[in-house]
């Protein structure tokens, strides 16, 4: 499972990950406080359990379900949320909770809920968040994901059958959870060339996903931004901290601005 990969020393090795965040916890909840206020908070039903789900975006917007990171539905997958749901034409996003509630405030917590997670539980929780969107108002739906969530979209597109179009950042789905060559919905992928996450998201694990892609046949990009690590994509001053205090501290809001621009264009293509 890619939890025990996220488990193992070679993801994990330096003791900068270990330490617990610096961000204050009462600015993590004003952040949250107010992203909360943009999102109208729903239950979706998938076999027998119930879970929430929070959804941004005009209602006959095409749909994208918004993976979370390895911290669950915080400040940051919202932010990204927020921003979907005001790109261009416009998307409608919904973030699916595969923590049930829970949310990781420093990396050993994260870490335990991620150890925690059904990885084949949360894939049932995408396809029922895809197709609520469906059911809805949004004839197309595509899925999206940072990290943990990363992995988790493009694992949809070999798994959920309902999925338009994936775009996945710094993250590949484990060997038992899903195999990339086996893809069905075309698949955009973001990595950065100093991400050092062995296996899961390090330039070697973005090739070897470009090679199943192709083999898939599926339409695929796989872009590697130079002189950016894991998690480039978090931007908001919280985000930067988080980074910072994670030994992340390369900034570039060029290889963002790239990175948002190319996921506009093949959502557009395929959802609109």
């Amino acid at each position: 499972m890619l939890a025990a990969l996220f488990s193992s020393s070679r993801f994990f090795s330096s003791s900068s990950y270990l330490r617990r965040s610096s961000i204050p916890s009462f600015h993590r909840s004003s952040i949250r406080s107010m992203a909360d206020s943009a999102f109208k908070k729903i239950q979706i039903q998938r076999d027998d359990t119930t879970f929430d789900a929070y959804v941004v975006g005009k209602d006959d917007a095409p749909g994208i379900v918004v993976i979370q990171e390895w911290w669950g539905v915080d400040f940051e997958i919202k932010n990204h949320a927020i921003k979907i749901s005001k790109l261009d034409t416009g998307f409608k996003a919904l973030i699916p909770d595969l923590y049930r509630g829970k949310v990781g405030l420093d990396t050993a917590e994260a870490q335990h809920l991620m150890d925690g997670l059904d990885w084949q539980g949360a894939v049932k929780d995408i396809r029922a968040s895809v197709n609520w969107l469906k059911a809805n108002g949004s004839k197309k739906v595509g899925v999206t994901g940072m990290c943990m969530g990363g992995a988790l979209a493009i694992a949809s597109s070999v798994l959920v059958p309902e999925v338009d179009a994936v775009v996945g950042f710094y993250g590949t789905p484990s060997s038992e959870l899903a195999d990339p060559a086996q893809a069905k919905a075309p698949v955009q992928a973001h990595f950065g060339e100093l991400d050092n996450f062995v296996g899961f998201s390090d330039v070697t694990a973005a090739k070897n996903l470009e090679e199943k892609l192709k083999a898939s046949g599926v339409a695929h990009e796989v872009h590697i931004y130079e002189g950016n690590g894991h998690a480039f994509l978090n931007r908001s001053p919280e985000g930067v901290s988080r980074r910072k205090s994670m030994g992340l501290s390369d900034e570039d809001e060029a290889a963002v601005e790239l990175a948002w621009s190319r996921f506009t264009s093949w959502m557009k293509r395929y959802l609109v």
